[in-house]
């Protein structure tokens, strides 16, 4: 009897703990002081801007654009050099013959004999003058000189032997490439007025014009590199006249 007096009476009290210990729990879960959040305050000011980050990477290129239009023309470019002078043209047609001028008054009689002479001689003169002055026009690129002689080079079609009576006329001689020395300076003459040939002398032309074939001789001219070759008696060319220095 005593051991379930025992017994129960420790069942009593556990009992008795468990319920203080559940009345205990739900008095604190009442009167527990909860805080609750408050209403959404005003927004706050703008911040200062922060420092610039740092440069991305390079993206991919992007699709060609549509072209541009035209600029406007530039200015003119400087003038270039002066290019070499081109061969000779072919001779051209003879024009036609002009109309007939009209007749003059018929001139007094005079008794001009003691005149005649001396008009005569002028005219001769003046004559000789015209030849010179058209000679010289007919002269190109100067005077090619050496020790004892000079030499030029005339812009004037004739056939060899009227190129030799022309040079005679004016106190020379068709010019003669008797060394190399002599033949590399006339070639020289003929590159720098932009010829290929000219005529020049053989030694010993006769004194008139005429055929040199019939005589034996033969004419001759020179190449822009100093050659001499056989030419045509009857061709028309350019020629050089030589003259003496004394």
């Amino acid at each position: 009897m005593a051991g379930q007096e025992f017994l129960r009476k420790t069942l009593l009290l556990l009992l008795f703990l468990v319920l203080y210990a559940i009345a205990l729990g739900f008095s604190m879960d009442v009167c527990s002081n909860t805080i609750l959040p408050g209403s959404k305050g005003d927004p706050g000011e703008v911040g200062d801007a922060g420092d610039e980050g740092r440069l991305g990477k390079t993206g991919p290129p992007g699709h060609t654009g549509v072209p541009g239009e035209n600029g406007e023309i530039g200015d003119a470019g400087r003038t270039g050099k002066t290019g070499p002078a081109g061969e000779r043209g072919q001779t051209g047609e003879r024009g036609s013959a002009g109309a007939s001028g009209i007749k003059g008054k018929a001139g007094s009689t005079c008794d001009c004999g003691r005149y005649r002479k001396v008009v005569g001689q002028m005219d001769i003169n003046v004559n000789k003058l015209k030849n010179a002055a058209k000679f010289l026009k007919n002269v190109v690129l100067g005077v090619k000189e050496t020790e004892q002689r000079f030499y030029l080079l005339v812009k004037e079609e004739r056939k060899h032997s009227d190129a030799q009576l022309n040079c005679r006329l004016r106190g020379g001689t068709l010019a003669l490439a008797g060394t190399e020395n002599i033949s590399t300076l006339l070639g020289s003459y003929i590159s720098e007025a932009g010829l290929t040939h000219v005529l020049v002398g053989t030694g010993g032309e006769p004194e008139h014009g005429g055929n040199a074939t019939v005589s034996g001789r033969r004419c001759t001219q020179v190449a822009s590199d100093g050659a001499l070759s056989r030419a045509e008696c009857d061709a028309m060319k350019f020629y050089i006249c030589e003259f003496s220095r004394n």
